[in-house]
């Protein structure tokens, strides 16, 4: 369990889980920089939260930027779209009637990832809805917005334990104010904290590096 002070951003798991040293800058060194694809991912999240915070919608509840958090995690955050559908198997909702299962939805820019960043985030925010209201979450909804297509995501415990990992590993590095080193992949071209990170250094050998190697021959052939 972690104290209230020690939170981490939820939103941070997605980038960590893209790549820890872009997490590390921007939530340790507090850097950031704005490419077009923030600026559209800004955007899809203002649209979600834009409408009515609370509406109805047949047996749907539906509740937008809804605050979060989870002390098991040391994560704190909002979702894009909560939705209380009834189900006679779900928990009593404070001022509402009936039972209830919760369901979170987070937006996102582009069309489905095969890597599991989204749904990391989307399972932190379950993870956090289910301390809150002491129920249990089986599945969420990633949406797309350039699809316009809905992904269904269940809470298996291989995500889970990849969300509580992810999450341990955060705070500590953190707690050590560490910044990962650079690794120089493909999806460094669309990040935009490519020239803040620098990775195309990563492949090239430091000074230190260089003179140890060469001291290290220098020893091989006087031995």
């Amino acid at each position: 369990m972690y104290l209230e002070e020690d939170f981490l951003a939820l939103s941070g798991i997605q980038h960590f889980s893209f790549c820890e040293r872009q997490w590390a800058l921007i939530h340790i060194e507090q850097q950031w920089n704005e490419n077009l694809l923030t600026v559209l991912g800004d955007l899809v999240h203002k649209r979600a939260h834009d409408e009515a915070i609370r509406e109805r919608r047949g047996d749907t509840l539906i509740v937008r930027g809804l605050d979060v958090r989870s002390f098991k995690l040391g994560l704190v955050g909002k979702c894009d779209v909560v939705e209380f559908r009834e189900d006679e198997d779900g928990f009593p909702l404070q001022g509402e009637e009936g039972a209830w299962r919760v369901i979170p939805v987070e937006y996102k820019r582009g069309k489905k990832k095969q890597y599991d960043a989204d749904r990391m985030q989307l399972c932190a925010q379950a993870i956090c809805l289910e301390e809150m209201f002491c129920c249990e979450i089986e599945a969420g909804y990633l949406y797309y917005n350039e699809t316009h297509s809905r992904e269904r995501v269940e809470f298996d415990s291989d995500l889970r334990s990849a969300v509580q990992d992810a999450s341990a590993k955060m705070h500590g590095l953190f707690s050590r104010r560490c910044t990962p080193a650079a690794v120089k992949k493909r999806a460094c071209c669309s990040c935009s904290l490519e020239s803040l990170c620098v990775p195309q250094m990563a492949s090239k050998e430091s000074v230190a590096t260089y003179f140890d190697r060469r001291l290290g021959d220098l020893h091989e052939k006087a031995s």
